[in-house]
């Protein structure tokens, strides 16, 4: 409990308010240690799922040759699970900024596999063992890669309800994606979990260092792997000595030794919300206050655009850490139980409209 919904009134409010009073999803969220984000966050980052799940891989050929992967997960049973009464649901997992596969994300696409989706993990350049095969990352807000997977799902799944949840800073991506996008994103609807909205002031104000310095040596880690590629483009000794966040987002993305560019025109190119007046697609966000990574709700949270906009929704709870949301029982996070509970009311609800206006559910 506790919860609140901050959103535009609409009928498809309505629904999901009513949606989720009637599900148990909401209720029973409770830990030993509710007041200790950083201790939840720790759980949520360090504990594996149980199962652990089997993953298969493909790779993905960009316009430029660079590489993506896509890990579809097919369970701890070697067999993809499914459901009947017509094609399963893609659902695209988003990692967050740095590619971490946290056991919280397996996790989700695990719950999603037993409800009959099929779930897909994108994988940036460079990240999560995808080969970097040309001197090019992906930055903050670029969402050119995702657009590139997400028709490449479409294409092999073109009956199928096409879904997407980011977690964390992953958000970013997505959030830009579907901006840039609009109306042609080619998605259902989409979640993030504990997202970063304002990118910019994310990377200035800085992170608790239990946060910030593990994730720091797990990119330097990841792009020492690639010194003698990347040494075309940007000064490495710069980005290994990078000591925050900032330094080696600017280190890989503005002190570019072939076009260089200011901290200021690189967000203006890449915060996730610049085209958000564009998107056109449910999103639910679901957020809660203790957020140690995000910051405090005043600066971070911008609660405007979900009073403004039908199409995004913020579930804001009073505890719940970062990508944490803990409960006792199977699943241990009561946010997955939320989100797929989101997709369920969408598709109900979008299902309905169907029959009533004869529209086609988006695609």
């Amino acid at each position: 409990g506790h919860c609140r919904l901050l959103c535009k009134p609409s009928a498809l409010a309505q629904h999901l308010v009513r949606s989720l009073g009637r599900s148990a999803v909401l209720w029973g969220a409770h830990w030993l240690w509710p007041r200790w984000p950083q201790l939840q966050m720790l759980r949520q980052l360090l504990k594996p799922p149980e199962p652990e799940p089997v993953v298969a891989r493909e790779l993905l050929q960009m316009p430029d040759s660079g590489l993506v992967a896509l890990d579809w997960l097919v369970g701890p049973w070697g067999a993809v699970g499914g459901g009947g009464g017509g094609p399963s649901p893609v659902l695209l997992l988003i990692p967050n900024a740095a590619g971490q596969v946290t056991g919280g994300l397996l996790q989700l696409g695990l719950r999603a596999l037993e409800r009959g989706f099929l779930p897909v993990i994108f994988n940036r350049r460079g990240h999560n063992g995808c080969p970097l095969t040309t001197p090019r990352l992906q930055p903050f807000g670029d969402p050119g890669d995702l657009q590139e997977a997400v028709t490449y799902l479409r294409c092999r799944h073109p009956a199928a309800p096409l879904l997407a949840v980011s977690e964390g800073s992953g958000s970013g991506l997505l959030l830009a994606y579907l901006g840039e996008s609009g109306s042609s994103s080619h998605l259902a609807a989409a979640a993030c979990v504990s997202p970063i909205f304002r990118g910019r002031d994310w990377f200035e104000a800085g992170m608790p260092w239990l946060y910030e310095w593990p994730l720091l040596l797990h990119l330097k880690r990841g792009r020492s792997r690639y010194v003698g590629s990347l040494a075309e483009v940007v000064d490495v000794d710069g980005l290994l000595g990078s000591r925050s966040l900032r330094e080696l987002e600017e280190a890989l993305f503005c002190r570019t030794k072939s076009r260089p560019t200011s901290w200021e025109a690189y967000w203006e190119r890449n915060e996730p919300l610049r085209d958000a007046d564009e998107a056109a697609v449910p999103v639910l966000c679901l957020c809660s206050t203790d957020d140690p990574v995000r910051g405090p709700p005043a600066h971070s949270l911008p609660l405007e655009l979900f009073r403004s906009s039908p199409y995004f929704f913020l579930l804001l709870t009073p505890r719940g850490g970062h990508c944490s949301f803990p409960r006792w029982g199977p699943g241990r996070c009561w946010g997955h139980e939320a989100v797929l509970e989101f997709f369920r009311a969408m598709a109900e609800f979008l299902g309905a409209e169907e029959r009533r206006k004869g529209l086609p559910w988006p695609r």
